[in-house]
């Protein structure tokens, strides 16, 4: 596939998902995101990756091909065996970012992406401090990479 149109489908995609961020009402996006970093930086020093490697099981399926007069011809088909590379820290490392964000008052929110119709309505514009949320809060995604929290009907 042409990278330009994986990219195209990545960023439609994204429009799609709901935004995942750490939330503590009035705080400036700025200062969210620095304190973010903070954490991330401090659970990398603290829990550092771990590369680990596995390898799938490997499977031989036996496959029979038959043609139209009825001549079967049985070949074997190696399933598994796919190299798997992980980091074994990476949950714990999340948790660690957790319990920092946390501690800082910040809790995990998940807004949903806006309806069209909202979206349309809505002047263009980027959240720069977060806003109380509520039960219709909805985002909208721009462009740039920038979004913009709206509560609906208010």
């Amino acid at each position: 596939m042409p990278r330009p149109l994986i990219m195209c489908l990545a960023l439609s995609l994204a429009a799609c998902a709901p935004l995942e961020i750490w939330h503590k009402p009035g705080v400036p996006v700025t200062q969210a995101d620095d304190q973010l970093l903070t954490c991330r930086t401090q659970a990398a020093r603290d829990v550092p990756v771990n590369t680990r490697t596995r390898v799938t099981p490997v499977t031989i399926v036996p496959r029979r091909i038959c043609d139209k007069d009825g001549n079967c011809t049985v070949f074997y088909e190696r399933r598994g065996g796919d190299v798997i590379v992980f980091d074994a820290n990476e949950g714990l490392r999340k948790q660690v970012i957790g319990q920092c964000m946390r501690a800082r008052g910040y809790s995990p929110a998940s807004i949903p992406p806006c309806p069209a119709e909202i979206k349309s309505a809505a002047p263009a514009g980027r959240t720069t401090t977060l806003p109380r949320l509520t039960e219709s809060s909805c985002v909208i995604r721009n462009r740039d990479g920038s979004w913009q929290i709206v509560n609906q009907g208010g």
